[in-house]
């Protein structure tokens, strides 16, 4: 993949979620916007600074390269869109940005495609390079949910209705392995072990790869499901990508009730001691849902509560989300609340810089009038208090709607938005 930092949603093969280089700092920040037709989820950043996105509207989704500074489109594909059971399946919602600024999509029609950018006197343009038909190996009704290489180059994916399919750097396909009766809603992580680490609606999984090429389960540790899916989440099940916390865990949440868990366990292929190592209650009871990944250092969880949150205008017709962050500290022995934010964060992909210390979020707050106001909003991870928001705009379009929020090589945050992509930057790089 690209530099950690600039090549998928959640940041690197671990899916940290978390920065080494920082971002506002609250210093008179800047606001910028651009209209692109639709929420830009995943953003990746190119060798030159610039943008690339997936961008998922109606009818079209698009593929973008961008200005970073101004954020003007500089080139475009569009992507495949399909139907199944009745509802539209962009492409792209998951995809990362290879060691070659080659973005790597999972589409709709069951295929990956590899676009790369095209540098010409006329400007850039978007490319096709590659495709992996994948209509072979996994049936109609079905759908790539991601796609991500392992550290021998291998390409893992894994689809909507739980197949885990693997794809040499010979590009041949082995036989996917299914989880029957199981699905997945969310991408997965990878360490420098061979260990990926996938989580489905039941359980979370280790696979590694046989001596054959083929997918095969190392281990596989049930959760808590619950009985419902919670309001805030697509499915009954963890909403969570998996995150790995050092060299020897990974984290999930899980979907119980009264109360959800933070749960983290021993990833190496074998453990002598209980792979169990926390189970962690976050938030109210029957309060606590989330569909984004955990931010992740080696000690320290931070996880945010988008209970309560159902679609782009549900904030525009009384429906609150029940709000709260919280930085949950593991060991060998289990784990601990340090503390809790009461900001709202509805739908969110946060991240943490560890160069400014700041975790940064997107919150809303109602105005007056009823109308929504959001906030890009710095938490600070020692004490868990808010340092500065800027108000980036009111009303539906600044709806973050489970996009991410990325920090650019320029410490420019940037944010996708149900209109398109928005950006913060501190006053003395506004204008450089």
């Amino acid at each position: 993949m690209a530099k950690n930092g600039q090549s998928n949603v959640h940041n690197d093969a671990y899916m940290s979620d978390t920065y080494t280089f920082g971002g506002p700092e609250g210093l008179d920040p800047h606001t910028q916007s651009s209209y692109l037709g639709g929420v830009c989820v995943s953003v990746a950043f190119d060798r030159a600074g610039r943008i690339l996105t997936v961008c998922l509207g109606k009818p079209s989704t698009r593929l973008f390269l961008i200005d970073a500074h101004s954020l003007a489109p500089l080139a475009f594909m569009e992507l495949p869109v399909a139907v199944k059971a009745g509802q539209e399946v962009p492409s792209g919602g998951y995809f990362y940005l290879d060691q070659f600024d080659r973005a790597v999509i999972p589409t709709a029609n069951r295929q990956i495609w590899v676009v790369r950018v095209l540098d010409g006197p006329c400007g850039p343009g978007l490319d096709r390079q590659r495709v992996y038909d994948l209509s072979a190996e996994i049936p109609e009704d079905d759908s790539i949910v991601s796609a991500l290489p392992d550290f021998l180059g291998r390409l893992w994916f894994v689809t909507a209705q739980g197949l885990v399919g693997v794809i040499s750097r010979l590009q041949r396909v082995a036989r996917p392995f299914w989880l029957h009766g199981e699905r997945i809603a969310n991408s997965f992580a990878v360490d420098e072990t061979g260990g990926v680490f996938i989580a489905s609606d039941h359980a979370l999984y280790r696979f590694d790869s046989s001596e054959t090429g083929k997918p095969q389960v190392t281990w596989r540790e049930p959760y808590e499901r619950g009985v419902r899916v919670k309001p805030g989440q697509f499915s009954q099940g963890t909403g969570t990508t998996p995150t790995l916390i050092g060299p020897n865990y990974v984290a999930i949440t899980d979907n119980d009730d009264p109360y959800m868990h933070v749960m983290v366990y021993r990833r190496a292929r074998q453990s002598s001691s209980p792979r169990l190592v926390c189970r962690h209650p976050v938030f109210d009871a029957n309060r606590g849902a989330t569909e984004n990944s955990l931010i992740a250092t080696d000690h320290s969880i931070i996880v945010e509560n988008n209970y309560g949150y159902t679609l782009p205008d549900a904030l525009e017709t009384g429906k609150d989300p029940a709000g709260g962050v919280t930085r949950i500290d593991i060991d060998e022995t289990g784990g601990r609340v340090v503390w809790t934010s009461a900001e709202r964060v509805p739908s969110l992909v946060s991240k943490l810089s560890l160069a400014t210390g700041l975790i940064y979020t997107y919150t809303v707050e109602r105005g007056a009038d009823g109308t929504d106001g959001w906030y890009f909003t710095a938490i600070d991870f020692e004490t868990g208090k808010t340092v500065f928001k800027q108000l980036t705009g009111t009303g539906r379009l600044y709806n973050s709607h489970y996009a991410g929020l990325y920090l650019g090589p320029d410490a420019a945050a940037y944010v996708g938005v149900v209109g398109g992509l928005i950006s913060v930057r501190d006053k003395d790089d506004a204008q450089n």
